[in-house]
């Protein structure tokens, strides 16, 4: 091989050194020679453009177009004379500065500074479709240095590019969604907001779980799981549109930065679209699932200055939200790095409170419309914590879910329930709550049998509420589960009834004894306006027809009380007949005649006011004075500690947290002032109320501050010392000492 290679090297050069031999010989001078080998250099050229494997292009001094392959123009669809001439900046576009494109100096910079060009891609201007050129040439001076233009080669990489572009999308894309991914958003928000920062814009990032995925993946599969992820993207893709950039982080969390927006009340009404939309029921191969979400929110720069800041403040939100009982949105609040703290404390001291005996069941009546007589008692589910007291079932019943812990807490409070029924006067119902997570298992109806043969109970004393959620998943089933469990005797009712997209084939097959109309179409169905006595109406006269009683949850006024009675509803709960009642009080009350329950409570049902003690700020001209913020609603709020203030004053309320209110005083009395706000609070999404917008950390920064996400006490790094005199006089009241500065809270509720 390697002598077959020596003599065909070897003949090669022979045969070049015998042609320029002849020529000598046949007469040819030097100049002839070099005439010659430059045709044929042009000859290769010409077969090289006509093949397209490149072109060339030339200019003048000027930057015109001189000459620029004939059978490149044409394919590109023009005519040489059309280009011919022009300014090669004009044919010839490139991404610059364009962080996205490309990090290369421009087209025009280059020309202008005379330097080669290597290698630069470029967008040909005026192309039919979308067309990409690699050019590369050299600046070229005559003998007296005087610059004459540029000679350069070009190649079409239009094809080359938009594989790459494909191969960068699949970079940046989630695979399963199409979504940007983790990799791609946090890369995004990073610049993102290294950008807003210095032209002191702000941004929003929202942070979304889904709720009751892991159930649609256990009883549905994961290939079920991963459509309906697509759908979500979908859902979130038609809600928020091209108001900003959705991402998967992987698993059902997704993130969303929405550019330009601070206002949060508009962040807290597009969550709740979002929220909405994402928690409708899903289709997927014929099979039904119903999940939830819940969102976090922070604003940048008020809650965090960097990617990493942001996005905590985001997933502290976020753990709130699941934490206060799912399916809500919370904004971001520097005390939420306490609550994450105290949740954690939770999740290690719950795995104790079944052993130590730390849960009891409490009960509330449901009587009946008639008679105002109790009917059944709703077990409640309480925890005694030794330290902390009492702790809401909506802070730790999503904590056991997630720790595996509801079924054995499910089947605690089934075992109790029974057995304290069992115990009370009369033979009332117990209705007793059945979470997704229980009812899922194929031995559940065994279960309640077993407990029902244990404790001795009558079968018909028992009422199991079950929610929306027990119909993820297979419907034939959930079928067979209903019809075991009626088979024992016990009676069924269908909890929360219109908060969860219902569907009227769930009603059609499910042997349902009761409905429960949510509290949430009692509350405010007394306001002028209101379409919640029709829903009312509409549900009673659907449960009649199905010969279903109904139950009309969480009245609290009389003339709910009215209301609820009036548009039908057979059976009433709330606290206009009585909280919920421990088992020895339950007993006592039951034996005590007579055993109807009056109603007690408000006359008419008023816009929630929250009743609290908390200390803020009173500003009024530049002075600022403490005072005693109690009762606090969207639209006004009682102060006291301040003497002196006549009605029509204007005021500024400090919340904290950068929250400015400006309010008007409508009623004084004595160091009591009631005072109308000029904008309404919006919701928080934790139950409570806040303001739209609050100090922008930039106007600290231009103050002379360093620029920082919001401190609690924003305002002082505003203003220097007050110039005016005091107008009004501060004094301590009753509850100026309940109003811990720090914390800033102490809650009363009913």
């Amino acid at each position: 091989m390697l002598a077959a290679r020596g003599r065909g090297t070897g003949t090669l050069r022979l045969g070049l050194f015998s042609r320029i031999s002849s020529g000598l010989e046949d007469g040819r001078p030097p100049e002839a020679l070099r005439r010659h080998a430059a045709a044929r250099r042009l000859e290769l050229l010409d077969s090289f453009e006509v093949a397209g494997l490149g072109c060339f292009w030339a200019t003048d001094e000027s930057g015109r177009v001189s000459y620029l392959t004939e059978t490149a123009v044409r394919r590109l669809g023009c005519e040489p004379e059309e280009l011919l001439g022009c300014q090669l900046t004009e044919i010839f576009s490139s991404p610059g500065s364009d962080a996205e494109e490309s990090p290369e100096r421009p087209l025009s910079f280059l020309l202008g500074a005379r330097n080669t060009i290597s290698g630069l891609a470029v967008r040909v201007a005026g192309a039919r479709r979308e067309t990409w050129w690699e050019i590369s040439g050299k600046p070229l001076y005559d003998a007296k240095e005087r610059f004459t233009g540029y000679r350069g080669s070009a190649k079409d990489i239009t094809l080359i590019r938009e594989r790459q572009r494909e191969a960068e999308a699949l970079a940046r894309c989630d695979s399963l969604t199409g979504l940007a991914n983790r990799h791609h958003m946090e890369g995004h928000l990073a610049r993102t907001l290294d950008a807003y920062r210095s032209a002191k814009r702000s941004c929003a990032l929202m942070m979304m779980d889904l709720d009751r995925f892991k159930q649609v993946n256990d009883t549905l599969g994961h290939p079920a799981g991963d459509q309906l992820l697509k759908q979500v993207a979908a859902r979130l893709g038609t809600v928020v549109a091209r108001r900003g950039t959705i991402g998967r982080l992987g698993g059902d969390e997704f993130l969303i930065l929405l550019p330009d927006i601070d206002d949060r009340g508009e962040l807290g009404e597009l969550a709740q679209r979002i929220i909405q939309m994402v928690s409708q029921p899903y289709s997927i191969d014929g099979a039904r699932a119903i999940i939830g979400a819940s969102v976090g929110i922070a604003t940048a720069p008020y809650d965090g200055l960097d990617a990493e800041a942001l996005t905590s403040a985001a997933d502290l939100a976020l753990y709130a939200a699941k934490g206060g009982g799912r399916g809500q949105f919370r904004f971001f609040a520097s005390d939420l790095k306490d609550g994450a703290h105290m949740r954690r404390r939770i999740e290690e001291d719950l795995r104790d409170a079944l052993a130590n005996d730390q849960l009891e069941m409490h009960y509330q009546p449901i009587v009946a419309s008639a008679d105002n007589r109790a009917t059944c008692m709703e077990a409640l589910l309480r925890w005694h914590h030794p330290e902390r007291g009492f702790v809401t079932p909506s802070i730790f019943v999503p904590v056991a879910e997630e720790l595996g812990l509801i079924r054995e807490i499910g089947a605690f409070v089934l075992q109790r329930s029974c057995e304290d029924a069992l115990e009370w006067p009369i033979p009332l119902r117990v209705a007793v709550n059945v979470s997704a997570a229980q009812f899922a298992r194929d031995d559940f109806p065994g279960q309640v049998a077993a407990i029902l043969k244990c404790t001795g109970l009558d079968p018909a004393r028992l009422e199991l509420e079950i929610t929306e959620s027990v119909f993820v998943g297979d419907s034939d089933r959930t079928q067979r589960i209903f019809e075991e469990l009626k088979s024992l005797g016990v009676r069924l009712a269908l909890d929360d009834f219109g908060t969860g997209y219902s569907s009227l084939s769930y009603l059609q097959r499910a042997p349902f004894d009761k409905i429960k109309i949510d509290r949430s179409f009692v509350r405010g169905a007394t306001d002028a306006g209101n379409n919640n006595p029709e829903i009312l109406s509409a549900i009673v006269n659907l449960a009649e027809a199905l010969k279903m009683e109904t139950v009309a949850e969480g009245v609290e006024t009389l003339d709910e009380l009215k209301l609820v009675k009036e548009r039908g509803a057979s059976h009433v709960q709330g606290y206009i007949f009585s909280a919920a009642l421990t088992q020895d009080a339950a007993i006592a009350r039951l034996a005590t005649e007579p055993v109807e329950f009056v109603a007690r409570g408000p006359a008419r049902f008023r816009a929630e006011r929250r009743t609290l003690f908390r200390q803020i700020g009173v500003i009024h001209n530049d002075y600022r004075y403490k005072a005693v913020l109690r009762n606090l609603s969207k639209s006004g709020a009682l102060i006291e500690g301040l003497l002196g203030v006549p009605a029509g004053t204007e005021l500024v309320l400090d919340l904290g947290g950068g929250q400015l209110a400006v309010c008007t005083v409508r009623r004084s009395r004595q160091s009591t002032l009631g005072v109308e706000f000029e904008t309404p609070l919006v919701s928080d999404g934790a139950d409570g109320l806040c303001t739209r917008h609050r100090v922008s950390p930039y106007a600290i920064e231009a103050a002379g501050r360093p620029l920082t996400p919001l401190p609690m006490d924003a305002y002082a790094l505003l203003g220097g010392n007050p110039v005016s005199k005091p107008s009004f006089v501060e004094v301590a009241t009753r509850d100026t000492a309940r109003a811990d500065p720090s914390t800033g809270y102490e809650y009363r509720y009913r």
